[in-house]
């Protein structure tokens, strides 16, 4: 007596309330309880520098963060800073894990569909943060970074450092090393 109810699109949470509402169309004092069975599933590439590139079968409510994961996410030369979404050969979105690693935001993880591709771009420029800092590390650089900007990706200074003496050292183009001490 109710037909079809088409639910394609709705979240899961939404869906109680929806389905209460078509039914309640026809019926009157009635209790419904919703489950979702198997999801379907979809099919997504993963490209580019990651530990197990391939074709993935992943549930339909799958992210991105999701498929990184399935494949292993970047390899050794694969970036965490520029991995790319795209959906009909168009670029979606770029995705930087350094935000979920760092501050916990996944505000940009995007929900996948069937056919999209994952790229993941070769690692960009590296930089040693070493010394009285909470997290020493080799963190990957992005364009319009700064010192400030790892710094704080190390966590910050250590309660024994002085922010008075900062040692920063390049390696120029003709390799050669450039030292610098800033004043923080």
């Amino acid at each position: 007596q109710v037909g079809v109810v088409q639910v394609s699109g709705l979240k899961a949470r939404e869906l109680t309330g929806f389905l209460k509402a078509q039914v309640g169309r026809v019926f009157k004092n009635f209790e419904m309880n919703v489950t979702l069975g198997r999801l379907r599933s979809i099919q997504v590439l993963l490209v580019g520098h990651l530990r197990r590139p391939g074709n993935y079968s992943i549930s339909a409510s799958s992210t991105l963060i999701n498929a990184l994961f399935a494949s292993g996410g970047p390899s050794e030369v694969g970036t965490m800073r520029r991995i790319q979404l795209k959906r009909d050969n168009k670029l979606l979105a770029e995705f930087d894990l350094y935000d979920l690693m760092s501050r916990g935001d996944k505000s940009k993880d995007m929900k996948l569909l069937n056919g999209d591709v994952i790229h993941v771009l070769p690692m960009g420029s590296l930089v040693a943060v070493a010394g009285s800092v909470q997290m020493p590390a080799v963190y990957e650089l992005k364009d319009g970074e700064s010192a400030e900007d790892m710094l704080a990706y190390a966590g910050g200074l250590s309660a024994t450092a002085s922010p008075k003496r900062v040692v920063l050292q390049r390696i120029g183009n003709d390799s050669k090393r450039i030292v610098n001490e800033l004043d923080l």
